[in-house]
């Protein structure tokens, strides 16, 4: 079992940065791969970006366009989403994910573990 929390959510201007952080516990930290999605109020959750154990990443590629940056602390059992020049349209609930599976997916439904979300608004 896998215990996920996030922190980091608030509001900011639009163009400003945020650094979204997830804390997991129990189960070796470095034997997941971790993702992170979101989920806007009427819309379906949607993938940003995920991380494997060796630090290898993917990101969406309609949105994310070099502005996120997904990373991890193997030793402080940690996932940080840095935000940056971020827009109106970035406003959602974002979640951390965590799975089993070595290679990291853009899923939903590869993903075993989630936290309860943080919320972030961007105003214009």
């Amino acid at each position: 079992q896998v215990q996920l929390v996030e922190s980091g959510g608030g509001l900011v201007q639009a163009g400003g940065s945020l650094r979204l952080s997830c804390t997991a516990s129990g189960r070796t930290f470095g034997s997941l791969a971790m993702g992170w999605f979101r989920q806007a109020p009427g819309k379906e959750r949607e993938f940003v970006a995920a991380i494997a154990w060796t630090g290898g990443s993917i990101y969406d590629e309609d949105f994310v366009k070099g502005r996120f940056t997904i990373s991890r602390d193997n030793a402080k059992n940690m996932v940080y989403l840095q935000m940056d020049s971020l827009k109106p349209e970035d406003t959602a609930v974002y979640y951390c994910a965590a799975t089993p599976k070595a290679i990291p997916r853009s899923t939903a439904t590869s993903y075993d573990y989630w936290g309860q979300g943080t919320q972030v608004t961007i105003s214009s």
